[in-house]
Parts: structure tokens; C-alpha cells; sequence
């Protein structure tokens, strides 16, 4: 049975799945899709939905292992045939409601240590819906009995319609290798421009204000605590992704995962973080 929930403030409506992986069905303003947007029923799964959670880690985890303080780990696949285990586990689980009211909902998940993530947390979202944004706030909390690499983030996505167009500022650009991993930074002033001409699959970094995304129907702000930003403008795909995030993807490959973002979080404590979508008529 699929759980439904849905939240409304002014000319906005969202629509959840709490069962597949506290996704956004769908984010409305009036009858304009804001986010790539079904009805909660009809939803089969958060791949395919209008945002998701990225827990414990955005991005891949190159080639599904990892050396953490003297211990190897290893994850699970979980997206296609890629070699990399990809944007963590939360998005795949289902959820529990926490609190609801007309506006805000709570959801929970939490984790034990299975063969996809070694290390047991505990998460909430809480969703906040106003007449004229979305916020989403991610809180987790390390319950396993030693410290725990954490990484948060969200994976929104846009509908690319006729003049879809992004203007970002920003300071530099991971560029990847064929299987997908980041490995070289280079310097990049920001993206603005038409989503048409953009081929991005890239992980940001020096994000500075709010990401504009404006079409002939609505104008969108992107801000968030978290500092790095992906961005996904797949040329044969109806959508484009911005998606706020803690570190660069892998980075606990990286020799210093904690100067990429990757927080090294003790037994007990939490990270949060939070990302702030504004929705306006064009």
C-alpha cells in the first residue's frame, strides 16, 4: 500500500512518498510542475521521482569499497549495472511520518548496519511548505558505535521546458573520469545560460548566493547550507538537475576526504543541513 501525504500553502502543493525513500512526488504551483512532478499514487519509485534524499553520501562511492579510520568497508550496487554504489542508501528505505499538519510533515528513517552502509544512523526530514517556497531540512545523528564519514544532500529535478535557463555563480568545477568519478578541478566563473546548451554532469564548488532557474513559467531560487552544488543537464532527458550537497562525490576517496566535504562524524552527534526552494510565477 503506497503512503500518500500531501502539504498546501497558498498556490503550492506537495506531494510525498514517505515508503519510497521520503521522495517528492510531486511540487505544484497552481497546475505548473515545479519539480518533475506525478501524483503520489501513481509514483513507483523515488528514481523517478521530483527529489530524494542523498544519505550518507551524494554522488558514487567508487567501485563500492572504502578504507575508513583502518577499516574496510564495502557497499551494495544499487543503481543499474554502474560499478559505483551511487547517492547512498535513504532514498531506496522507507520512511516513517513522524508530524503532519497542513503545511509541514516529519518523516524518520533508521538505519542498521547492512551490507549497503556499515554504520548505523538515525535521520529526520522535516518539509516546511510556505505560499511561496519549499524548505527541506535533513538532520542525522551517528549511532554506531564509532565515528561514521557522512555526507547529505538532495537530488532535485526540473522540468527543461522551451527557455529553461540557469545562472549560478561559482568558482570551480570537478571534471570526471569515464566511470563517473571526479578527478580534476578546474577553474569555472559560474553557468548561466539556456539548460539547452549545457552538457553538465559535474560537482561545483565556491557556490556563492542563490541558483536562479527561471523558464516562461516560473522563477526558482536555490539556496542551502550546504556549499557544493551538482549539476546534471542530460541532453536527451526532459529534466535537469541542481542539487545541493555536503562534499564532492567520492571524496572519501580522496586523500583528505574532510577538505572535500566529507564530514568524519562522531558516535553521537548530529549533522544538519537545510535547502530553501522559492517559487514564483515567470
Amino acid at each position: 500500500m503506497s503512503m500518500n501525504l500531501e502539504l498546501r500553502a497558498g498556490g503550492l502543493r506537495l506531494a510525498l512518498r514517505p515508503d519510497l525513500g521520503a521522495a517528492v512526488a510531486g511540487l505544484w504551483l497552481g497546475d505548473v510542475a515545479v519539480l518533475r512532478s506525478t501524483e503520489a499514487a501513481d509514483l513507483t519509485s523515488s528514481r523517478l521521482s521530483g527529489c530524494y534524499p542523498l544519505v550518507p553520501y551524494s554522488g558514487r562511492l567508487g567501485y563500492r569499497r572504502f578504507r575508513w579510520h583502518g577499516q574496510d568497508h564495502t557497499t551494495q550496487p544499487n543503481f543499474d549495472d554502474n560499478p559505483h554504489s551511487v547517492h547512498g542508501v535513504a532514498w531506496q528505505r522507507a520512511w516513517e511520518v513522524t508530524s503532519r499538519s497542513a503545511t509541514e510533515a516529519e518523516l524518520a528513517y533508521r538505519h542498521a548496519a547492512d551490507a549497503h552502509w556499515p554504520f548505523a544512523f538515525t535521520l529526520r526530514q522535516r518539509f516546511v511548505l510556505t505560499p511561496d517556497a519549499l524548505e527541506m531540512h535533513l538532520a542525522f545523528t551517528n549511532e554506531a558505535a564509532e565515528r561514521a564519514p557522512v555526507g547529505l544532500g538532495w537530488h532535485p529535478y526540473f522540468p527543461k521546458r522551451a527557455r529553461s535557463r540557469l545562472h549560478i555563480e561559482l568558482t570551480d568545477r570537478w571534471d570526471n573520469d569515464p566511470s563517473g568519478l571526479p578527478v580534476n578541478r578546474h577553474p569555472q566563473p559560474g553557468i548561466d545560460g539556456d539548460v539547452a546548451h549545457l552538457a553538465f554532469d559535474n560537482c561545483f564548488e565556491g557556490w556563492k548566493g542563490a541558483a536562479r532557474l527561471r523558464d516562461e513559467k516560473l522563477s526558482m531560487r536555490i539556496t542551502s547550507s550546504l556549499p557544493y552544488l551538482v549539476v546534471f543537464t542530460p541532453e536527451t532527458k526532459p529534466y535537469y538537475c541542481v542539487e545541493p550537497v555536503s562534499h564532492v562525490s567520492n571524496a572519501i576517496h580522496m586523500s583528505d576526504p574532510a577538505a572535500h566535504g566529507l564530514r568524519d562524524l562522531a558516535p553521537g552527534a548530529t549533522f544538519d543541513a537545510w535547502m530553501k526552494l522559492e517559487v514564483a510565477p515567470a
